[in-house]
């Protein structure tokens, strides 16, 4: 019998859990003695600290204390960048605390430690902090002439600037026959995770707990280790269940430093738990791009050449994400077509908001909406129908892998695998593209009808390694322990499947663990559609180095080769003879294992610890394609059709891709219809609560149409899979932007900005 998880619609393992209410999140860990956090936050966009006075919320009654910077100054560092760091960011780091100037509202100031989070939370309000206030700058363009500084010591609010290019891009505009200019914007918004952030610390005996880190884990206590001057191997941090991350949960945060400081402080458990109003205005933003474009090209619609300057806005203070959202902007800003001649300037601008960091598909989601919309002004230029200007410029199968040339600050990028046009013929074959003569039409409710298209092209699989433990008792059960965390996809059930496909035992037999730091010594984390590509390959090689191992001391108790022995289904047999008796089970080779612990050589356990190493990303890609009708009167859109298609290489669990496709599509219909966080001028978000952050509801939201291919499998892995997390997501801005602008082109409307909310649309008519 030939086993095969590996492909195959399981429903997830860890559901039941959740179903019966048997998870456990931060919030549900209780401890004896355990007081609550809350923080002191600036009021403020940007001011000077003046003074600080705790005295009455330190006489009220249950409160423990109450810390400043000056509590915490013999230990402050600045929180150092995980991804894409430029030597010019570190200026512009954030400290865990306020020292003598605010940043942003929600700037945390202070923490306040009492014995319940209600009398926190009234210490608050008695905590008199006095202010100088100063001249907010909330602009890209007002940041950029350096009138106001927001950080005195670099004397500049551009924090970092840098030029990618490759081939000749000045020829490329002496060669051609038209050429466009634009300006595009995306607004900000970010993530909101059914969970908000959270932890609970305790130290006892010179040893540090911490619950609720999530996404990298091991990094943040490397990090944690560094600001405490506190020894790593004495930290323990325990990841739980939790309720969504999307980016934004899991960075270093001043809270990541502040909660265990105050715990070690106090020795006693301490536990802080975000509410929906400091998550908007105090976790990681994102988007908020600003980027002027110009095209190159024949008249025939072939591209010549791209140039570009991208501008983001950073926030207050530049975070763990360092310049990530610019540079991948303009990292795959030519997309998965071909451009002989790119040139882009990254520039990362200091604001007087909330500081940028991931959320799905950083960068990506942007690009695309930029090129993409870019791409229709052009055909329609040209008089060239968008979906055969699309197939003119797409790489082809024929050209993988494909250099792009130098489009990152860090390297060339190279598309390992793919057939492009492949995927948009799907796209426009599933949305009915040929049978829609025209494009667009108006219904006898006045409402303007369109259809939109996208492609892409997204990376994936960062390394540079990622890691996996597997361990079997003696009753031939297999543990599997992961570097890499969970917050949502599934991880318990696809590695299971994995692991039991690749070392040859049934998928019942397999528990999978992860998220405790303990499990194992080094891990890269989840991010950016890494976690199957990486920790789904390190189980592949642990699994097949397990298996080697297994054979061979099967072979020895049996007197005979490896090769002449199979693992099945938990059990060896010999080679040719797999319907015939087991030679023996699993759990007696981990009592041969045992045994043979006398050699020095080996543990006495059947254990393996095995780490996968990628140098190179993997690319997955896709096309988007939806029919949208637009009431001109009130300016709302209703999505008729949503169709996604997606090729990730191969799919473990195709179910559960088809969730997160589903899932992505749906978050970008709400970042591009509703979500934005409005700044008034001088700096104070509007956008602070569910009641003006509008998320989207079943009503916004059409049928996902998805469709998985498995037609690219990657070279660069031994499972061939690509990351699955963020195709939903990617094309949502452009394909939304490209319908709507295509139903409304007889009324002169063209989409330049997102989000595409009703009082915009009206306004673009009217204007």
């Amino acid at each position: 019998m030939v086993q095969q998880y590996i492909g195959a619609s399981i429903t997830r393992k860890e559901d039941e859990r959740f179903l019966t209410g048997r998870a456990t999140f931060v919030d549900d860990v209780k401890l004896p003695g355990m007081v609550h956090a809350t923080f002191v936050r600036s009021p403020h966009a940007h001011a000077r600290i003046v003074a600080i006075d705790t005295a009455a919320a330190l006489a009220m009654p249950g409160v423990v204390a109450v810390f400043t910077y000056d509590d915490i100054a013999s230990l402050a560092k600045p929180i150092p960048v995980r991804l894409y760091p430029l030597p010019s960011l570190e200026p512009f780091l954030q400290y865990p605390l306020a020292q003598d100037k605010v940043r942003y509202v929600g700037d945390p100031v202070a923490i306040v430690i009492a014995d319940s989070r209600y009398v926190a939370e009234d210490a608050l309000d008695v905590i008199d902090v006095t202010y100088e206030p100063l001249q907010a700058v909330v602009d890209i363009e007002e940041s950029l002439r350096d009138e106001i500084i927001i950080h005195e010591a670099p004397g500049t609010n551009l924090a970092a600037h840098y030029v990618v290019s490759t081939g000749d891009i000045d020829q490329a505009f002496r060669d051609a026959e038209y050429t466009r200019k634009e300006r595009f914007k995306t607004n900000r918004h970010t993530g909101n995770p059914l969970e908000t952030r959270g932890m609970v610390v305790a130290y006892d005996s010179g040893e540090l707990t911490v619950w609720g880190a999530t996404k990298v884990p091991h990094f943040n206590r490397e990090v944690l280790s560094s600001l405490l001057d506190f020894p790593e191997e004495k930290m323990h941090f325990i990841e739980g269940d939790v309720g969504g991350g999307f980016g934004i949960r899991g960075e270093f945060y001043p809270e990541d430093f502040l909660v265990p400081f105050a715990a070690i402080r106090l020795g006693r458990p301490v536990k802080w738990t975000e509410d929906r109003l400091e998550h908007l205005i105090a976790a990681n933003h994102s988007r908020d791009i600003l980027c002027d474009i110009e095209i190159a090209m024949k008249k025939d619609g072939t591209i010549l050449g791209i140039r570009a300057q991208v501008y983001g806005d950073m926030g207050g203070y530049i975070r763990t994400h360092g310049s990530l959202v610019p540079a991948s902007t303009a990292g795959l800003l030519m997309g998965p077509y071909n451009v002989p001649a790119y040139e882009c300037g990254v520039h990362c601008v200091i604001t007087n908001k909330t500081g940028v960091g991931t959320f799905r598909a950083p960068g990506r989601y942007e690009s695309c909406f930029i090129r993409e919309r870019l791409l229709d002004m052009a055909a329609a230029d040209l008089g060239i129908d968008p979906a055969e200007l699309r197939f003119k410029n797409l790489i082809q199968p024929s050209q993988m892998p494909y250099n792009a040339g130098r489009t990152r600050a860090d390297g060339d990028t190279i598309f390992d695998s793919g057939n492009y046009p492949q995927a948009l013929t799907r796209a426009l074959d599933e949305i009915g593209y040929a049978e829609t003569n025209p494009k667009r039409w108006v219904d006898d409710a006045g409402r303007y009808h369109g259809i939109g298209i996208a492609t892409y092209v997204k990376n994936t699989g960062r390394g540079p390694f990622e890691g996996a433990r597997i361990v079997i008792s003696g009753t031939g059960d297999v543990a599997v322990y992961l570097g890499i965390t969970t917050m949502g996809q599934g991880h318990e059930t696809t590695m299971a499947q994995i692991c039991a496909d690749s070392l040859g035992v049934s998928m019942e037999a397999v528990t999978i663990y992860h998220g405790n730091t303990d499990y194992i010594p080094f891990g890269g984390g989840t991010y950016g559609s890494r976690g199957t590509v990486m920790g789904g390959n390190a189980v592949h090689l642990a699994c097949q180095n397990m298996k080697e191992r297994i054979l061979s001391l099967a072979s020895t108790y049996l007197d005979t080769e490896p090769a002449n022995l199979v693992l099945q289904t938990g059990e060896i047999f010999r080679k040719g003879a797999e319907h015939g008796p087991a030679l023996l089970s699993l759990g007696e080779v981990a009592g041969l294992a045992e045994n043979a612990g006398s050699d020095e050589e080996d543990s006495g356990t059947l254990e393996i610890t095995a780490y996968f190493e990628a140098d190179q990303l993997t690319f997955s890609y896709g096309s988007h394609a939806a029919h949208v009708a637009v009431d001109p009167e009130t300016g709302k859109i209703e999505i008729i059709r949503y169709v996604v298609v997606e090729d990730i290489g191969r799919a473990i669990n195709p179910l559960m891709v088809h969730g997160q496709a589903v899932g992505g599509a749906a978050q970008g219909i709400g970042a591009t219809l509703l979500e934005e966080l409005v700044y008034d001028d001088s700096g104070q978000l509007l956008a602070g609560s569910f009641m003006d952050y509008l998320l989207p509801t079943s009503t916004d939201v059409p049928p996902i149409e998805s469709i998985v291919l498995e037609e690219a499998p990657s070279p660069l892995n031994p499972l061939g899979v690509k990351g699955a997390g963020e195709g939903g997501i990617v094309a949502t801005g452009a394909t939304l932007a490209n319908a709507v602008s295509n139903a409304l082109a007889p009324l002169g409307v063209q989409i330049t900005q997102l989000p595409l909310s009703p009082s915009f649309i009206v306004k673009l008519l009217s204007s």
